[in-house]
């Protein structure tokens, strides 16, 4: 099954790591980042955003970029902000949100087990941010952001999560947005060697971080072919993921705004909609429970409930795919999600606010409020080996990069 094992963490120094750690590199603008990265010559985006530090215009693939990214990585190295462990440990990654608490453990996977799907997926990955990751490992040698994975809870790994939280903890902050990290460093061999038993035989699955562990697996297979004699144990084998309990794990919406009706009137609008949903004004904001849908129309919310069977199938089954098939595709149009430039959606972590927001100001005319895709039905989904329609799944809080990195040299 699943084999992880622990590594020489390269970690910010203790008084440095509140003011390093970043969001992941795909979750912000580049003018986000630069903005927010703004007078702090700290800043994890200086080496996962590189294109900060360069002109506006400058394209986001091109080589100075990648380059720009070793040089400032190598300087936090040698200007001591970032530190390497000096032998093979485990982490304790815990975030704090709102008072809910999620511990993973920082470690490092097999990418044959990615490769073999015992590391398993929900999503389809973009050939480009692919390769833009790819060539951001190759060039500073290193895993700058962890994959976030989850395996199904179970009692014996409990405990040793559980042993692990007692440790003290080498990092504890709350960032800008409120959300509290907290970092704990495992050298007891006797509860690594305990960790690496229990996963030997789990299955994995990622949450958050499909084009990091596509990435991570191109540069590992790229360089057993340069290096024919490669044993498995380099580090290139590996990469760097955190490892949470399914049932710690928090999934909101991914909502979306479509900026017209197809060429239809508000009135016959609804009443295509109501040829396959129940539709109400309810002024709900948000479903209270699966396959329900909230939409905003006109400034007022209104209640969908379908009107039609819903099968077991892992991928039909989901709230997703039944308001892409039954609405967004036969009523507005909209046949491939991913290219259509008249659909966006918008993380549930921004609230139903956003929608009103964007609606009421003309440049969308409808909103979809959802129901969180439970994580029953993404397990589902990547048993089935099948993937997940796009904007499926929106896990918060994120996992901060620049906590632990993982070098491959």
């Amino acid at each position: 099954m699943a084999a992880i094992k622990e590594f020489r963490g390269l970690r910010p120094n203790k008084d440095l790591a509140h003011r390093i750690a970043e969001l992941p590199y795909d979750v912000v603008s580049s003018e986000e980042a630069k903005e927010i990265a703004k007078g702090n010559q700290y800043s994890f985006f200086h080496i996962s955003k590189p294109e900060i530090d360069l002109p506006a215009n400058v394209n986001l693939y091109d080589d100075s970029v990648y380059e720009a990214g070793k040089i400032n990585f190598n300087r936090f190295i040698q200007d001591g902000y970032l530190l390497q462990d000096e032998q093979p440990k485990l982490y304790l990654y815990s975030q704090v949100m709102q008072g809910r608490q999620q511990n993973g453990l920082v470690a490092c996977v097999s990418i044959d087990d990615y490769i073999n799907n015992n590391v398993r997926k929900h999503e389809l990955t973009r050939k480009d941010k692919e390769q833009d990751r790819t060539r951001h490992i190759e060039t500073l040698s290193a895993q700058a952001g962890p994959v976030f994975l989850f395996y199904k809870e179970d009692s014996f790994k409990k405990v040793l999560y559980e042993e692990a939280l007692r440790l003290e903890p080498a990092y504890d902050f709350t960032a800008s947005d409120g959300i509290r990290h907290i970092l704990r460093v495992i050298d007891n061999t006797s509860l690594i060697d305990s960790f690496i038993k229990a996963f030997a035989r789990d299955i994995l699955y990622i949450a958050d971080g499909h084009h990091r562990a596509a990435s991570a697996a191109t540069v590992g297979l790229n360089r057993r072919k340069t290096n024919p004699s490669y044993t498995g144990s380099e580090e290139f084998n590996w990469f760097l993921t955190v490892i949470f309990p399914h049932n710690q794990l928090q999934i909101l919406a991914y909502n979306k705004v479509v900026k017209d009706l197809y060429g239809l009137t508000k009135e016959a609008y609804l009443k295509k909609v109501a040829e396959r949903f129940s539709v109400k004004k309810t002024g709900i904001k948000c479903p209270q429970a699966l396959h329900q849908f909230s939409m905003y129309l006109d400034s007022e919310w209104y209640t969908l409930i379908p009107a039609f069977n819903i099968t077991d199938d892992p991928i039909e089954s989901l709230d997703v795919q039944i308001l892409q098939n039954m609405l967004l595709d036969r009523v507005l149009g909209i046949k491939d999600p991913r290219t259509d430039k008249r659909i966006d959606f918008i993380g549930g972590i921004r609230g139903t606010q956003e929608l009103e927001r964007l609606v009421d100001s003309g440049e969308y005319q409808v909103a979809f409020s959802m129901y969180p895709t439970t994580i029953e039905q993404l397990i589902a989904v990547a048993d089935a080996d099948k993937i997940m329609p796009p904007k499926s799944t929106w896990f918060e809080p994120k996992l901060r990069s620049g906590i632990v990195v993982h070098l491959l040299d």
